[in-house]
């Protein structure tokens, strides 16, 4: 008799034990990474490593936990150039004014990204270290001429081109002991505008194909243009065939549909679970066509003078001291704090347990629902810090000193319900309810970002999470009903 064996992975649990680090410094970081080789892997926004380490695909000894390094994080205007954090939340860079403005390619690959909760907790640093051919960010950046600045142990540096950066599927030029500290954005030319597109099976998923067009006008001619596509090749790559097709040419629709064809027949695609090389070359015709049109029209628009590149930077990532020079094996208990719902608790955790575990296992806060353990589904949404996170990507030692709220922390100290609470059961906007909490907290960070949001807001931002049993035109209609309680 033939045995069967299906060895499945528990995503709710990281399996792997690791030692755990928060060096006090990015001297210190590249020291233990030139140091342990290897053996050592990245932490920033978690939400690719923790997942491949969940299902087993990596397993490091030691995570680096770099999230609280000051050196990593901020966005600032020098030298006509944009430079822009390792740390930098994707959905930081989303929002910013002068990204929207200036480097619109990049604000709309950010839209793009996955669900809300990913761009709220993943980084810019980690979708390019990642080296995947379908990251969101990297066709935008190659379209704009992004410039990566790394730096080592010894206080060497050194500065990359993003196509000098990706070397083939999931391998980055990073030599031993190197991190990504910045990337560097040059000021837009006079008359320049860009565009990315993407199309994938659901709003928050891997790209199918992404194309991302940056176009210098001048007159009705186009002086400059750069293509550059993701999910269609081994690495996001431009195509300079379709790029030289435009160059010095009066731009029309029909040139554009061209210079589709041209990329079309320039990348290389494969058949995977997501799409086929077919289909991915006919779509790459109409998306290089679209983002053309409106990379021409945007570049109309801007300032004949060049784009000044205004000071309304986003904001920085919430940094704390408290874990700098933090030092754990694998085996070490560690005492943190968190503030939970308000409540002060004292926890010893190992380096591997996660905040989903320790909420509801150890403090017995079960509307934090388990679901998909891989990020995907939304259930197990918190507040963290003041902002969505899932918990179940969260490392409860990286938590310390943070404030988190569940869904039992949003009902009143007399025990009446939460205002959105009482919409999502007046609007029945749940039925068998296990999504609900996260839905809940979700909704509480969209009216905490977007006070009077908008049906498309409202299903943009909760795009991350999963119902198989409402329908989500009741959920909108409660997320209404409780725009209109508050400002009653």
């Amino acid at each position: 008799m033939t045995e069967h064996r299906h060895d499945m992975t528990n995503t709710h649990l990281l399996v792997t034990e690791f030692d755990y680090v928060e060096p006090e410094s990015l001297e210190a970081a590249v020291a233990l990474l030139a140091e342990r080789g290897e053996e050592a892997a990245v932490l920033a926004g978690g939400t690719y490593l923790l997942i491949q380490m969940k299902m087993e695909r990596a397993a490091p000894r030691l995570l680096i936990n770099v999230a609280h390094l000051p050196e990593l994080a901020g966005v600032r205007e020098e030298a006509g150039a944009l430079h822009l954090g390792a740390l930098t939340t994707i959905r930081d860079l989303r929002n910013a004014p002068l990204v929207q403005a200036h480097y619109t390619a990049l604000a709309e690959a950010c839209a793009a990204f996955g669900s809300t909760q990913i761009q709220l907790m993943g980084t810019l640093g980690g979708n390019l270290c990642n080296g995947s051919p379908a990251s969101d960010t990297v066709p935008a950046l190659l379209a704009l001429d992004a410039r990566l600045r790394l730096v080592g142990s010894g206080g060497r540096e050194r500065e990359l081109s993003v196509e000098e950066f990706l070397l083939a599927p999931g391998v980055v030029a990073l030599s031993s002991g190197e991190l990504l500290a910045e990337v560097h954005l040059p000021r837009p030319a006079p008359q320049t505008g860009s565009a990315f597109i993407k199309i994938s099976r659901v709003a928050a998923d891997l790209a199918k194909a992404s194309a991302a067009a940056v176009i210098v006008r001048e007159g009705d001619r186009v002086a400059s243009c750069r293509l550059a596509y993701g999910s269609v090749g081994p690495v996001v790559a431009r195509v300079r065939e379709a790029e030289e097709a435009l160059i010095g040419r009066s731009f029309s629709p029909e040139l554009a549909l061209e210079a589709g064809r041209i990329a079309s027949e320039g990348i290389t695609p494969i058949d995977d679970v997501r799409s086929t090389a077919w289909y991915r070359r006919e779509v790459v015709r109409a998306l290089t066509h679209d983002a053309l049109l409106a990379a021409w029209e945007r570049a109309g628009r801007a300032d004949a003078e060049g784009a000044a590149l205004p000071h309304a930077l986003p904001r920085m990532r919430n940094l704390r001291a408290e874990g700098a020079g933090m030092q754990l094996d694998a085996a070490e208990l560690r005492t943190v704090t968190l503030t939970v719902n308000g409540a002060r608790q004292v926890l010893t955790v190992a380096p591997n347990e996660l905040l989903i575990n320790v909420l509801r296992e150890r403090l017995q806060l079960t509307g934090t629902k388990y679901g998909c353990g891989i990020g995907e589904c939304g259930a197990c949404t918190v507040q963290l810090n003041g902002q969505p996170a899932l918990a179940c990507l969260v490392l409860t030692v990286a938590a310390d000193g943070g404030e988190v709220v569940t869904v039992e922390g949003l009902q009143r100290p007399d025990g009446a319900l939460h205002p959105l609470q009482e919409a999502f059961i007046e609007k029945n906007a749940f039925q068998c309810g296990y999504c609900t909490p996260g839905m809940l907290m979700m909704t509480q960070g969209l009216l905490a970002e977007l006070p009077q949001p908008t049906e498309a807001e409202i299903r943009d931002y909760l795009k991350g999470n999963r119902c198989r049993c409402t329908g989500f035109a009741s959920i909108v209609r409660a997320v209404h009903a409780a725009v209109d309680a508050g400002s009653e």
